[in-house]
């Protein structure tokens, strides 16, 4: 198994209380961090404008800006987003971004890639909410796009949905084959389809039986458009807070809970923890994690992406992981 971190960008409330001029520092440094690691091969950032669970007036900072800084400051791990939002930006300038972001970074930017879902921003930034089919329509005209401009160099598209006529993308992607496509969702009808057409990862629940349910579905798709199911890499995202014991784990969600409640109030702090933290395989004591993840590897899992909520405050967790869950899965 590999592994990916996300580094706090404000969307999970996880910079409360550091001031806005001091936030860069602070994800710039455990980007250095990171990238002095072994453990993890790639950090990731989400591509959202507002917080969760509810939007706020707290800073979310902007993914593909950060993606510039990252490159910019680190010199190893890898690049990622999960997951950019298809529509958020025209597919032909998203590819001109990413190839320049790659020739920064000396080679290391990933694309993660989706239909997009957080119907709040998309109408606060203008964009409406476009119905499913379109946004899914978008997702595979766009990817198309990205593999042309990357491997040829110009672009050119007459779409439903995107018209691009011989957009020149240059200088490339420094990354030999362009820079690699991570497909994100569970859609089983066509997000799995289009990840099956073109992805070389994928991103979906790391709950076993879903696991295991969408695997086959991706299977079944890639044996119909002729594709290798092998070769395309499974990944799943994880919120993961850990502690030695079982009591320092609980107060772990504690502190977070008690942090994001000066911002949301404490039903909607309390809610947020229960329904995403405390249900996660990826919360408790070193040994359940690794039973938990250890589950899921054997069932083909091949990248693991975690969020550490107090990764901008106490990075003690993240050591513990390094030192006793990295290693038992590797």
């Amino acid at each position: 198994m590999r592994f990916g971190i996300f580094i706090p960008q404000g969307w999970w409330l996880d910079l409360v209380d550091i001031a806005p001029a001091e936030q860069w520092g602070v994800m710039r440094d455990l980007g250095q961090r990171i990238d002095g690691s072994d453990t993890w091969e790639s950090i990731w950032v989400c591509d959202h404008f507002h917080t969760v669970p509810v939007p706020t007036e707290e800073a979310t900072h902007e993914a593909w800006t950060l993606m510039s800084a990252f490159a910019a400051s680190t010199s190893r791990v890898r690049l990622g987003q999960m997951c950019t939002s298809i529509s958020y930006r025209n597919p032909t300038y998203l590819a001109k971004v990413a190839a320049t972001v790659d020739l920064i970074s000396g080679g290391r930017v990933e694309m993660g890639i989706g239909a997009g879902w957080y119907e709040h921003e998309w109408r606060a930034y203008g964009y409406g909410f476009l119905p499913t089919a379109e946004r899914l329509g978008r997702l595979d005209e766009g990817v198309r796009i990205f593999r042309q401009a990357w491997t040829e160099g110009i672009a050119t598209m007459n779409g439903r949905y995107y018209q691009v006529d011989g957009a020149i993308v240059r200088p490339l992607p420094l990354q030999e084959r362009g820079i690699p496509l991570w497909i994100a969702g569970g859609g089983e009808k066509k997000t799995l389809l289009i990840a099956a057409k073109y992805a070389q990862y994928t991103n979906f629940s790391g709950d076993p039986a879903e696991f295991t349910h969408k695997s086959e579905v991706l299977r079944a798709h890639c044996a119909d458009v002729g594709t290798d199911f092998d070769a395309i890499v499974r990944s799943s995202n994880f919120n993961t807070i850990i502690g030695s014991t079982e009591a320092e784990v609980e107060e772990r969600l504690s502190a977070v809970q008690a942090r994001i409640a000066t911002v949301v109030g404490p039903d909607q702090a309390t809610a947020f923890v229960d329904n995403i933290f405390r249900t996660s395989r990826t919360v408790g004591t070193p040994e359940k994690i690794i039973e938990n993840l250890s589950e899921v590897r054997d069932l083909g899992l091949g990248f693991a992406i975690f969020n550490f909520p107090e990764a901008a405050y106490d990075t003690s967790g993240i050591e513990l992981f390094e030192r006793e869950v990295a290693p038992a899965l590797r």
